[in-house]
């Protein structure tokens, strides 16, 4: 069994990489591009979608408004990208928004990043997975009637390609990831050149009807909350841009410029997309609806309301699938690959916030290829657990969405404004202190920015789901404190300190070897405890049942031992307790005496044989270690069929001379 598991971990993860190859591992900016900005580039797949399903609870005349929202999103991403080049530049060690927070504004301000860090990105793979969900099943109806069942197998693939390693997972993404984006700015040119060039009609499926109002007019409060609405869910296009501070130590050298790079080609190519859908979205007259059934007036009674990909595709590219089938079968890959940017980024926040204490050490460890196997894992199972809960519904999703991720925004700029004024008080050189004025300028209105759109998500999304994830966060950060006040109360207790007493060595060691019957595992025990020459060795022996205890005492006596037998009452048939009261009848006589306790044990090799053996033994070694001044020492026996496990053919040097070895290979046993 360990055998097949191994192999097949193998074949899912590859072979293991030794630590120094880890700079082998490091991305050119080709790879980091579709690695870490694939989720910002395919936010325009479902953001512009957005921006219009709500504001079809108005009507069609509210997309009038639609182009504004747009680009007033896109100067809110512009300052994000901005901002964050002086991030990447400045802290390069890869904490990201949690190192900036830290350092600038305290401990405590740096696990609130941290914490709405962790939901973001859990909340990343959910929603882009059941987007990719929606719009593959736009063109595949059996995706679309099980959308649950496909978003669960595409987080377990992904898990799968991201434990295989970062350049690994990166080279499988890099070529959906620019298809993508060749797709989108293909189907935005070509639908100009049909317009504008060729004198051409381009309508989309949904511009014939007519969408009406969901509850009646909205004017005045109504109508503004609604526009705040709309340009809150658009502005889901910005999540993924922190990714690329956390994911810094990934890059090549020089890290930080590599990452500033990046960041710059991601922002164009996001901006260029998300405003080229809005612009081809008015163009081709497309409507989606939050209700289609009842605001679509003139739809047939079959209709099924597409994404708005699909519908732009379709109206562009009439008359030739090909090319309709590409943009969406991209569009849906790139949202699938969009939650890579999350297995990138949670893994190695998971992994400093564990250097710092703050979660399991288990969190900072790398696995077999170099990447940190169990942070993947932790995301990917909360994910799936997310999706399952929601329904993988993008609508339900996305008002849990971009709370964190803009959180850490505003944190993360005030504390670059406060990092450039420490440095500007000790600058005295002009040219150096302008660039510092300009890049504080910068972040200062980053800052701005992101304060703004923070603002508007807590007033507009509050109540449609953005207290769960505030909730969320609320209760990672206790959790995360929890574990940080126990890793510092462990390490208190277990300082040295300059006026505790020297330890003394124990007075004695009393040997107790634990016996059930005459056989090869409890030779073997007593032989062991006898060579580390205790200054008392006894065997015990728990009195279960009586007929079975007078044949072991009569074989023990046959036998000649050296060593007494020891037989413990148990008018109640336990052997655990027995055996305790005992131990600490030994401590209670002899304080400074320390007691060993030799356990025989069976070493098999399935899973099932250890359900049938060891029991008893693993019960009394889980009581045993609580007990002061007591040691427990395990002595295995090897069955038949753990050699299978253990497939050593050839005997060690010296084993046939001493006997362990037959001369044809055999092991024999005493």
């Amino acid at each position: 069994m360990p055998k097949l598991a191994s192999v097949t971990k193998r074949l899912l993860v590859g072979r293991p990489f030794r630590s120094d190859r880890l700079s082998h591992t490091l991305l050119p900016k080709r790879i980091a591009l579709p690695v870490f900005a694939s989720d910002p580039m395919s936010s325009v797949a479902y953001a512009p979608e957005e921006i219009l399903l709500v504001l079809s609870v108005a009507g069609a005349s509210a997309y009038v408004f639609s182009p504004w929202i747009a680009l007033l999103v896109a100067v809110v991403m512009a300052a994000v990208v901005a901002s964050y080049r002086q991030n990447v530049r400045t802290y390069t060690s890869g904490g990201g928004d949690y190192e900036v927070a830290t350092v600038n504004h305290g401990p405590r301000w740096g696990l609130v990043v941290g914490s709405a860090l962790l939901v973001d990105y859990v909340l990343t793979v959910a929603v882009s997975i059941a987007s990719a969900a929606s719009t593959i099943g736009s063109a595949v109806p059996l995706v679309a009637s099980h959308k649950v069942e496909f978003a669960v197998g595409a987080i377990v693939v992904l898990t799968a390609m991201n434990l295989r390693g970062v350049r690994e997972s990166g080279t499988a993404f890099a070529i959906p990831t620019y298809a993508f984006v060749f797709g989108i700015l293909a189907m935005i040119v070509w639908s100009l050149v049909r317009v504008y060039v060729l004198g051409g009609d381009v309508r989309a499926e949904s511009a014939d009807f007519e969408l009406v109002e969901e509850h009646g007019s909205l004017a005045g409060l109504g109508f503004a909350f609604l526009i705040l609405r709309a340009f809150s869910s658009g502005s889901a296009a910005l999540t993924g841009v922190e990714a690329i501070s956390n994911g810094v130590p990934a890059f090549r050298k020089p890290k930080g410029r590599n990452a500033a790079t990046t960041l710059l080609m991601m922002g164009v190519l996001a901006i260029t997309m998300f405003l080229g859908l809005i612009m081809l979205a008015r163009l081709t007259g497309a409507q989606v609806a939050e209700d289609p059934a009842h605001q679509l007036i003139g739809a047939p009674a079959d209709y099924e309301q597409k994404t708005l990909v699909a519908q732009l595709a379709n109206a562009v590219f009439a008359g030739f699938p090909p090319a309709t089938w590409y943009v969406i079968f991209f569009t849906g890959l790139i949202l699938v690959l969009a939650a890579n940017t999350a297995f990138n980024g949670f893994p190695v926040l998971g992994s400093i916030l564990a250097q710092d204490r703050y979660l399991p050490r288990q969190l900072h460890t790398r696995g077999d290829r170099l990447v940190f196997s169990n942070g993947i894992v932790f995301l990917a199972g909360f994910a799936i657990v997310l999706v399952v809960a929601f329904d993988a519904e993008v609508t339900r999703l996305i008002q849990l969405y971009i709370v964190g991720v803009f959180m850490s925004f505003v944190i993360s700029q005030s504390g670059m404004i406060r990092h450039w004024t420490r440095l500007l008080r000790t600058e005295t050189d002009p040219a150096a202190r302008r660039r510092m004025r300009r890049s504080q300028a910068v972040n200062a209105f980053g800052f701005a920015m992101t304060a703004l759109v923070l603002a508007v998500i807590l007033i507009t999304k509050f109540t449609q789901g953005a207290w769960i994830s505030l909730a969320a966060m609320a209760a990672i950060y206790a959790l995360m404190s929890a574990i940080r006040r126990h890793y510092q109360r462990v390490g208190e207790e277990l300082q040295e300190d300059d006026d505790d007493p020297p330890i003394r060595l124990p007075s004695r060691n009393h040997a107790i070897v634990l016996v059930s019957r005459m056989h090869r595992p409890t030779k073997r025990a007593l032989a062991y405890a006898k060579a580390l020459r205790p200054d008392r060795l006894e065997a015990v022996t728990v009195n279960v049942d009586d007929q079975d205890t007078r044949h072991l005492v009569a074989e023990w006596n046959k036998q000649n031992f050296s060593i007494p037998l020891k037989v413990v009452e148990s008018p109640y048939r336990e052997i655990t307790k027995p055996v305790l009261d005992y131990v600490k009848r030994i401590r209670t006589d002899n304080p400074r005496d320390v007691v060993t306790v030799f356990i025989p044990e069976y070493v098999v090799g399935h899973w099932w044989e250890q359900l049938l053996h060891n029991q008893s033994a693993l019960r009394l070694k889980g009581r045993l270690l609580f007990e002061p001044g007591v040691m427990v020492t395990s002595v295995p026996w090897q069955l038949a069929s753990s050699a299978k496990v253990h497939d050593r053919t050839t005997p060690a040097p010296g084993a046939i001379r001493r006997g362990i070895y037959s001369k044809n290979g055999d092991r024999q046993e005493p």
